[in-house]
């Protein structure tokens, strides 16, 4: 019975937030309850969600505060080089943009932190992407995409806990993954290609006369600009240029306008960003503070890899001390944290929310009752396949479960069957690790949260475009893994 209502759950769940019939808060927190009275929690069930909301309240003060000062940072002005450097070298065109947000955020994950991961590159990337007209949802798949690929690395967690519960040294599993990895990247970057394509073509059917008819073959992207023309945000980007108006039918077919230079010019880098994130007329803008601001953002990103002290600290001190160096008025102090409420509620209170589906999991033993059946259905003749099985298991087991529950809980369990088909602990570590990039898109992984909430993106929608692709990556790294010798057949 435990075992059909927690899939069931699961199964409840997904499904109202993919067709958007109730908000991941209200999900989370209804169908849980719900399940979990069937499952006999009674009034039990407040203690259960109340001892899991416990662990969270550490991540919902980092993720608060996280936002605070990233948000503070992009206010005032820190990230607008960057973003205009990014913008210069990949010009506009979609296509590159979304291959650089990947690139990007695969870089940025080698520190192993989700969070910190989709800060950085949600506050490098959205304003490129508002100023583009393209959808926020195509930046929060291809940030999951990468970050989970890379969270294999020794260091990221999973690689740590598989290594630990199964008693072997972790590079003995990680090393032989690393063709697994590349090979998942290089997946990675082939999604974000073509999902830049998408955009592309998505732009010119919904703007022909900015960026051209998508089914002319001739028309090619250059930054971002067509025969002088505008960007995606009714502008261009190029020095010296100016401005550019369609005239709709002149000269060209129906429906397709042809593009001339007006006798006004413009700065166009500038009206470009107007009304993102960017804007270079916002008011709360401190070019005198730069330097300064730069060095805070230094500081607490050393204290972040140097974890000297617990995270949550050093961003609450941070946030601190660049709204009392920033905006010194306490009037302009509050004015700041109200901007930034709506992204801290929507995050915080999905993180809250989750702990009422991990306390009813946990609480009732949803999870070890299902753990338990996907081991003991699994016939005795597919023994000499377990590694192989494991990583298919790994999929969606990770993502129901946290990484804890499922290496501490289910691996050494599994790992004990396949040992009596010859399998090692050190291939089944390593195949167990290949459902990483499915696990971090899940809603109780924090940082994904995080991610959906900075780029004010619905959960549902990010998982529609975003769960097939990571598991696509996590059977080719799987398959990889066979491939080498890394993960073998007993």
């Amino acid at each position: 019975m435990l075992v059909l209502l927690g899939f069931a759950m699961i199964a409840v769940f997904m499904a109202l937030i993919m067709t958007k019939k109730l908000t991941p808060v209200l999900a989370l927190i209804i169908v849980p309850t719900i399940f979990g009275l069937f499952a006999g929690a009674g009034l039990g069930i407040g203690s259960m969600v109340m001892d899991s909301m416990k662990s969270m309240t550490s991540t919902a003060a980092l993720l608060m505060f996280a936002i605070v000062y990233f948000g503070l940072m992009i206010d005032v002005g820190l990230f607008d080089p960057l973003v205009k450097f990014i913008l210069r070298k990949l010009g506009n065109d979609p296509a590159k943009v979304v291959l650089g947000t990947a690139i990007l955020a695969a870089a940025v994950s080698l520190d192993g932190d989700g969070s910190t991961t989709f800060i950085l590159t949600t506050a490098a990337m959205l304003p490129v992407y508002l100023r583009l007209k393209m959808s926020p949802v195509v930046l929060t798949c291809v940030a999951g995409l990468a970050n989970g690929t890379m969270n294999i690395l020794p260091w990221g967690g999973p690689t740590a806990r598989a290594a630990t519960a199964l008693k072997i040294d972790v590079n003995e599993v990680f090393v032989p993954m690393v063709p697994s990895l590349i090979a998942g990247l290089v997946v990675v970057f082939v999604f974000s290609w073509l999902l830049g394509l998408q955009e592309r073509n998505r732009l010119r059917a919904a703007a022909p006369e900015i960026w051209g008819d998508a089914s002319d073959a001739g028309d090619v992207f250059d930054g971002g600009r067509r025969d002088g023309g505008t960007g995606a945000g009714g502008t261009g980007a190029g020095a010296g240029s100016s401005r550019t108006a369609a005239k709709p039918g002149a000269g060209g077919s129906a429906g397709v306008g042809v593009l001339e230079r007006s006798e006004t010019p413009v700065d166009l880098a500038d009206t470009g960003l107007t009304d993102t994130a960017l804007d270079p007329q916002r008011k709360t803008l401190r070019p005198k503070l730069v330097w300064f601001n730069l060095g805070l953002t230094v500081a607490v990103m050393v204290m972040l890899v140097a974890n000297l002290v617990p995270l949550p600290y050093v961003f609450m001190v941070g946030s601190a001390i660049a709204l009392l160096v920033n905006f010194p008025k306490v009037k302009e102090q509050g004015a700041q944290l109200v901007a930034h409420a709506p992204s801290i509620v929507a995050v915080v209170s999905m993180v809250m929310a989750a702990a009422v589906l991990t306390g009813v999991l946990n609480g009732t033993g949803m999870v070890k009752e299902m753990s338990a059946w996907l081991v003991h259905i699994i016939p005795a003749e597919m023994g000499p396949f377990m590694a192989v099985i494991t990583g298919l298991l790994s999929i969606p087991m990770t993502f129901f479960m946290s990484n804890d529950a499922f290496y501490f809980g289910v691996l050494p369990v599994l790992s004990e069957t396949a040992a009596h088909y010859g399998v090692s602990g050190a291939e089944m570590a390593r195949a167990s690790i290949t459902g990483q990039p499915f696990h971090l898109q899940s809603p109780l992984v924090p940082a994904i949260l995080l991610l959906v909430s900075l780029a004010k993106v619905e959960l549902g929608d990010h998982h529609k475009k975003v769960l097939w692709r990571t598991a696509v990556i996590s059977v080719v790294m799987l398959a990889v893994g066979m491939v080498t010798g890394a993960i073998g057949i007993g």
